[in-house]
């Protein structure tokens, strides 16, 4: 089955230590990058007719103020949920199995990542799927890789492993993959190791360019790559 999401949660919520200064009087998804917020270069990236939502936490008036009037729900977390748990307070304003996730430091050149999630999911095989880059092509990002994408789409992480992809903060995930048992705070990664303890940990590989904007030096890299 191919059916594609019908609904994305944008991460929004973060403190955006590693921004500062420039976070010291805004959230980091209001940051600047090429003249244009960063959380706008992510919704550019959302097809027309989806259901967006976005967490908030850190300045969340300034973010509310930002996307009023846009048709955005925001899911504002009173204490930092991380990824997991945003995504499962989430629920209810998303509606829908299964979802996209999107974070927001981060800019993208090629075909739209959503696109090519959808383009490769299949929910007969599938619980999650990221969007990977080879680490050479991780503008920005510091430190190993991720995971080892196989031949087959599987994705394999942990001591041992080869990890020469870089995940991209762009996902299709079940929300089945959330138990009872998780408590309130917890993060994606939960999600992945228990999806590929079943066999159902995917990836695919982003043909285009995307850099991580996590600190102010990678401005001027994400800058050059979407001016390139």
């Amino acid at each position: 089955m191919r059916t594609p999401p019908a609904a994305l949660m944008l991460y929004a919520a973060g403190l955006g230590t590693r921004m500062r200064p420039l976070t010291d009087d805004r959230p980091k998804p209001l940051v600047a990058v090429a003249g244009r917020a960063l959380i706008d270069h992510a919704l550019a990236l959302v097809p027309d007719g989806l259901r967006v939502v976005a967490n908030s936490h850190y300045r969340a008036p300034q973010l509310a103020a930002h996307l009023a009037g846009r048709g955005i729900a925001i899911s504002h977390e009173p204490v930092l949920l991380d990824t997991g748990g945003g995504l499962a307070a989430a629920l209810p304003l998303l509606d829908a199995d299964p979802v996209y996730t999107l974070n927001t430091d981060a800019v993208w050149t090629g075909p739209g990542p959503l696109a090519t999630l959808a383009a490769a999911w299949d929910a007969a095989r599938m619980d999650a799927l990221l969007l990977v880059v080879p680490q050479d092509r991780a503008t920005g990002h510091a430190g190993a890789g991720d995971f080892r994408l196989h031949p087959d789409g599987r994705l394999e992480r942990g001591p041992g492993v080869a990890a020469d992809r870089v995940y991209t903060g762009a996902q299709i995930l079940t929300p089945r993959l959330i138990e009872p048992g998780d408590g309130a705070v917890f993060s994606n990664n939960l999600l992945w190791n228990r999806a590929a303890a079943r066999g159902r940990l995917f990836g695919v590989t982003h043909p285009g360019g995307w850099c991580d904007v996590g600190r102010p030096d990678s401005i001027p890299l994400a800058e050059t790559l979407l001016h390139g």
